[in-house]
């Protein structure tokens, strides 16, 4: 049901998705819930190294990560599809421009700083740190901005993340943020859009 409704806040005292239940126990936040879901089914060491300095790079990366890869790719489904969608109007391109530029900054830091010369971004194998990263860098990719096309480094690397998900996977992952255009085509509330479309500008200053 709605995020904000009642049931809702009984599974996320932030009342946001995403939000787990298991059984009587309750978690938020993505990358706490990637983590206990790693712990308790066991999964491969690579996902979540057991070696304490392989599993410190995969934290440093997560915590990295929200500042500033999370803080730019999103805008741009909310800029080019989501805003556009509550509001009725597009916003003005210099805004789209804005958030590019900070992408691309983040995007320079992430080559050099974390992916360097490696597979992946802790080393020769694929971990949360990839699956958390190419999440976010596919959505330019679903509203149009291909972030990959210029930067064969970066191209690369997700070449071997889609190889080493599965392909069919990967897409299948993906298919919303892929698609997220049609939802342009969608008739919306007008209670609805009144309720959101200040929330949605507010979270782009």
């Amino acid at each position: 049901g709605p995020s904000n409704s009642e049931a809702a806040g009984k599974v996320s005292l932030l009342k946001k998705v995403p939000a787990l239940k298991d059984g009587d126990f309750t978690l938020a936040e993505c990358t706490a819930i990637l983590l206990y879901l790693s712990r308790k089914y066991n999964t491969p060491d690579h996902w979540y190294p057991s070696d304490i300095q392989k599993r410190a790079r995969v934290d440093e990366y997560l915590s990295w990560h929200h500042a500033n890869i999370r803080a730019n790719a999103p805008k741009t489904m909310w800029i080019k599809v989501l805003i556009p969608l509550f509001t009725g109007q597009p916003l003005p391109s210099e805004k789209l421009q804005e958030v590019m530029e900070g992408l691309s900054t983040s995007l320079k830091q992430f080559e050099e700083r974390f992916l360097q010369d490696k597979a992946f971004i802790i080393g020769s194998e694929i971990s949360l740190a990839d699956l958390v990263a190419i999440v976010e860098l596919m959505q330019p990719v679903g509203v149009g901005c291909d972030i990959f096309e210029d930067r064969p480094r970066l191209r690369e690397w997700r070449r071997r993340v889609e190889d080493a998900v599965g392909k069919e996977l990967f897409f299948q992952a993906h298919e919303m943020i892929l698609n997220i255009k049609e939802l342009s085509n969608i008739q919306i509330d007008p209670q609805l859009k009144e309720q959101l479309a200040p929330v949605l500008m507010k979270m782009l200053k």
